[in-house]
């Protein structure tokens, strides 16, 4: 039987973590055409309102009913404006790990919104859902993503050699792809003792689940 991630609502003292829907679908569209969010993801060129409806209605849901993932928006606690996105993927639930990614749009970067919401949802995972493995994977270039992942306590475990396409500016402005190391990280329940600290010094968290 395919397990699956229930709908969840996760609060810290700043942020709110909750399913995407689609009033997100303005701000998720410019956010992802962000330059640095184009460098270092996959992201469908141009990516339209669309594009994010239909990732939202869509591609989301989808991976969610298979058991793949799930992907939560990272809101402002105060104002409700969308800063990012948390993104599980390739799960694997006999063996109860999962990819963590992040993304956050460039007007709410340097708050340390990805490292706050990445390790409220390390939590979620490690002790709600009983998880024993979370695997990040950084861009050999993107020391911003390897500074979250440091922060929150994962250890680095080897580097994937031209594992990545990232992409890179051309000097008539157009994107090229670009191909580079993965360097991979992970985190296991152990490993939360000192971050988690860190999390309860700001607030914690509150985890609502809806298993429907």
């Amino acid at each position: 039987m395919t397990s699956t991630f229930p709908s969840i609502s996760i609060s810290t003292e700043r942020l709110v973590l909750r399913p995407l829907d689609e009033d997100d679908v303005p701000a998720l569209a410019e956010m992802m055409n962000d330059e640095q969010v184009v460098a270092w993801t996959d992201v469908r060129l141009p990516f339209t309102e669309d594009s994010a409806h239909a990732w939202i209605t869509g591609h989301v849901p989808a991976e969610r009913a298979r058991g793949r993932g799930v992907a939560l928006a990272v809101t402002e606690f105060l104002t409700q404006r969308l800063v990012g996105v948390i993104q599980l993927t390739r799960t694997n639930w006999h063996v109860r790990a999962t990819e963590l990614s992040y993304v956050v749009a460039p007007w709410a970067r340097g708050e340390g919104y990805a490292s706050e919401a990445a390790l409220a949802t390390a939590q979620w995972l490690f002790h709600d859902l009983k998880f024993e493995r979370i695997e990040l994977r950084t861009a050999a270039d993107n020391t911003a993503s390897q500074q979250v992942a440091q922060k929150i306590g994962c250890i680095s475990e080897g580097v994937l050699r031209g594992a990545c396409i990232a992409r890179a500016r051309t000097d008539d402005g157009r994107w090229t792809e670009v191909r580079t190391d993965y360097i991979v990280w992970s985190l296991l329940p152990e490993d939360l003792e000192g971050a988690g600290d860190q999390l309860a010094d700001t607030g914690g968290f509150t985890s609502y689940s809806d298993w429907n």
